[in-house]
């Protein structure tokens, strides 16, 4: 057997965070305080006077309208872009006297140039990478101005929805001058018993010595997506810096003949791809916004996720170490052929090391990483360079990694061309396919020893794709095009109407188009009838059932590629009475009963964990039966009343809106314009729907509901007291919900 063994243990930095004031006594300074609070921003205009108050994470493109004439075009979602300025004071007290004192970005969009007190300090281009700013030579004892310009003007730099500005969290990083680097600390683990842990300690005159620590663990508990199960420990060094680490123990196994095995077990991947943005709050990447992310794939039945096609949040990491998700970690979409004028091309020649360092160094401690991606169907595939920047990419993860994680990247063909590939396909350690898992088994036959997985796939391949990966030990799994539903690449995966304009997103601009509508679950969280056919098949569970919109009831529909037919789960559709509709219900079961208003349908048997029926359409109760097993659907009358229901984290509250009948059944066809109020200790974020051509802005504390459904999201202002939302539509009562 050709096997690629890795044994890990996970040792991952806690944020020891604090909203203390940065002139507390020396006995109360905190390693790393949270300094995402009281920024000054203005934008297109470096003139503070004109500056507005911003909490961070904060992305000021998501608080303008959609703009048919942006410069980020479809790409960008339709939404401004241009420069940005941030400015914070930073008042030092005496017990920072002779300290280490630096900042920690941990993103921002993009071209971010820092200064301390009126000088640069440091900075960095590439939007997605994590940074660090060394502070210490321009800040003082008493008040220091930090200012962070940002530089998102260029355009268009980016395929899918970047937002601009510093959308991920600030750190304030205080030690003495010896401290330990925090991406330093590594571990190497000889077996599962044994931990190796090392990092560096930086002296006061930049020289730095090693620190290695053993750790013995007799009964160790495995990390897995069933059981991610962690453990902490501190690090600490004479001279007194601490840090407290996380870290799981697992191991993985995976080869041609024997597949993936985590922690000797065999494990397929059933996975999806994530872009960056979280829906209506834009780019801003709040630790809970990330966190519900995270849990939102969880829940939808996946057990892995591929961060397409730039590193993620921490935050985000931290979600999947802990709710049980494994990670691809993917550096760029491109390399040296550009896709967009202004994009990471631009970069990679004097970027890539520093940018594929900060990924691996920043995430090479998280348990749920455990592939490292180089690249996205990158332009110059055909090109014989391209096997150096993938060997130069993969060979410096390699050194750094000491787990040695596998690499992959995602390949694509546009053409007939495949095989000429192979060399670059060399490169990797698991070759990842980008829609073309279907030439898997000839290359099997050529290539024996290649581990294959898809990169990407298309939402309505589902079972194919499911009895592929199956099917072949070589094939470690699939990652459908898209888990959510996100903003950018407008209209990729939209279903339309005849009359509308046709094609597909990258043929022509489609606005009122800003999102794309490929994910499995949509922009307020909700799971679409695809998801839970996919679960069903890779997770198993009871039967289900949807209805697919008559072709003709809202117009002639159209599909794209990424599309699926519009679905839902309903059986409200006045005006169709008597004409026929397509019931779909999805069973592990060998056969289906269907009714309706208690008089059976038919029966049939399922074929790919599936039957459909179709029958004239009336109001009333559809009941599907499979072997003890029963789904059911109830027509909705008329909505009377509004729905609220919270999803509470640390900070945010995430508050679904359905309109419902008496009975509390969504009305999905009598839609109603809502308006939004919030008092007490919370402020209003953002409203919005799952319906990707609603142009109104999320800012607005106005918005329609579609399908009977809405989403708004409140954010917490202090750590105690109690918040209302306060949401009334016309001829309804004014329904409110209080978050304490």
């Amino acid at each position: 057997m050709n096997t690629h063994r890795l044994v890990t243990l996970w040792l991952m930095p806690v944020l020891l965070a604090t909203t203390m004031t940065a002139g507390a006594k020396s006995a109360a300074i905190q390693r790393k305080q949270l300094l995402n609070t009281e920024w000054q921003f203005v934008e297109n205009d470096s003139d503070f006077t004109r500056a507005r108050a911003v909490t961070l994470p904060h992305d000021w493109s998501i608080h303008h309208r959609f703009d048919e004439k942006a410069p980020a075009a479809a790409a960008g979602a339709y939404l401004p872009t241009g420069r940005g300025w941030y400015r914070r004071t930073l008042t030092l007290g005496k017990a920072y006297e002779g300290k280490k004192i630096r900042l920690y970005f941990e993103g921002v969009y993009m071209n971010a140039c820092v200064y301390v007190n009126g000088k640069k300090a440091g900075g960095w281009p590439y939007g997605y990478s994590s940074f660090w700013v060394d502070a210490t030579p321009y800040i003082h004892i008493g008040q220091n101005e930090i200012v962070v310009s940002v530089d998102n003007s260029q355009q268009i730099n980016c395929r899918w929805y970047s937002g601009s500005g510093i959308y991920r969290n600030v750190w304030l990083v205080t030690t003495d001058k010896t401290y330990i680097d925090d991406w330093s600390v590594a571990v190497r683990t000889p077996d599962i018993h044994h931990v190796e842990l090392t990092a560096t300690v930086v002296l006061p005159d930049g020289a730095t010595r090693p620190l290695k620590r053993t750790i013995e663990v007799e009964q160790p508990r495995l990390w897995s997506p069933d059981d991610p199960y962690l453990y902490k420990i501190e690090l600490t060094i004479p001279e007194g810096d601490c840090i407290c680490v996380t870290y799981g123990i697992r191991t993985i196994d995976y080869s041609a003949d024997g597949g993936l095995l985590l922690n000797g077990k065999p494990l397929k991947l059933n996975g999806a791809c994530l872009h960056h943005d979280n829906g209506i709050l834009g780019a801003a990447a709040y630790d809970d916004a990330e966190y519900r992310k995270a849990w939102l794939m969880k829940e939808a039945g996946f057990n892995a996720v591929r961060t397409s096609h730039n590193p993620p949040s921490e935050a985000f990491l931290r979600a999947c170490d802990e709710w049980g998700l494994l990670v691809i970690d993917e550096a760029f979409d491109g390399w040296r052929e550009k896709k967009n004028d202004h994009d990471y091309a631009t970069l990679i020649d004097r970027w890539w090391q520093r940018d594929i360092d900060a990924m691996v160094l920043r995430d090479r401690l998280h348990p749920s990483v455990f592939c490292w991606s180089i690249g996205n169907e990158v332009i110059e595939r055909k090109k014989i360079e391209v096997v150096k920047t993938a060997n130069q990419m993969a060979s410096r993860i390699r050194d750094i990694d000491p787990q040695q994680r596998p690499v992959t990247s995602a390949l694509a063909a546009w053409d007939r061309d495949w095989d000429i590939y192979d060399p670059l396909a060399a490169v990797h350690d698991i070759v990842g396919y980008n829609y073309m898992i279907h030439m898997a088994e000839r290359d099997h036959e050529r290539v024996p020893e290649r581990v294959m997985m898809q990169t990407e796939s298309y939402p309505r391949d589902a079972w194919r794709n499911y009895q592929t990966v199956q099917s072949h030990s070589y094939i470690l799994g699939d990652f459908v095009w898209t888990g959510l539903d996100y903003l950018g690449e407008s209209g990729i995966g939209r279903y339309y109407y005849e009359g509308d304009v046709p094609g597909e997103s990258w043929e022509r601009p489609l606005y009122p188009w800003h999102a794309a509508y490929c994910g499995d679950v949509d922009l307020t969280g909700l799971r679409k009838p695809i998801s839970l056919y996919r679960s069903l098949l890779w997770n198993g569970g009871t039967t289900s059932m949807a209805v697919r919109e008559p072709d003709g009831y809202r117009g002639k529909v159209k599909t794209s590629m990424w599309s699926t037919w519009p679905t839902q789960q309903s059986w409200t559709w006045p005006g169709w009475e008597g004409k026929p509709i397509d019931v779909e219900v999805y069973s592990r079961q060998p056969k289906v009963s269907l009714y309706l208003n208690n008089q059976l349908i038919g029966e049939k048997e399922t074929h790919e964990m599936k039957a459909s029926f179709t029958l004239p359409y009336q109001p009333g109760i559809l009941r599907a039966e499979a072997e003890g097993e029963s789904a059911e659907l109830q027509t909705a009358a008329a909505p009377s009343s509004l729905r609220l229901t919270a999803d509470s984290y640390q900070t945010l509250t995430f508050v679904t809106i359905e309109l419902v009948d008496a009975q509390g059944r969504v009305v999905p066809t009598a839609d109603v314009d809502l308006n939004f109020s919030v008092t007490g200790n919370a402020d209003f974020l953002g409203a919005g729907n799952a319906d990707v051509r609603d142009d109104d802005p999320y800012f607005n504390t106005t918005h329609r509901t579609w399908n009977g459904r809405a989403l708004a999201v409140i954010r917490r202002k202090a750590p105690k007291g109690k918040s209302t939302i306060t949401v009334s539509a016309k001829n309804l009562p004014t329904a409110r919900l209080t978050v304490k």
